[in-house]
């Protein structure tokens, strides 16, 4: 993730970083235009993406944290 210094301290109103903000906002939007049924992370990526300069790995572990979930990494051969 690029961008101003800023982006990466915790607002002090929530202690959500601007990137995590992005992520629970679109999630939000994109459930409100698919009640009822999971929003695919893959679209989640394509929609946040939109708005900020963010990595598959770097995505998924924000994503991680706000879920509660901690996410296996892949076992290097």
């Amino acid at each position: 993730m690029s961008g101003h210094p800023f982006d990466h301290l915790p607002d002090v109103r929530d202690g959500l970083t601007r990137a995590e903000r992005i992520i629970l906002h679109t999630l939000h939007r994109l459930e409100q235009e698919r009640p009822g049924r999971a929003v695919p992370t893959a679209q989640l990526y394509g929609h946040v993406v939109e708005q900020l300069d963010i990595s598959p790995d770097a995505f998924q572990a924000l994503l991680s944290r706000l879920v509660g979930r901690h996410m296996p990494r892949a076992k290097e051969e």
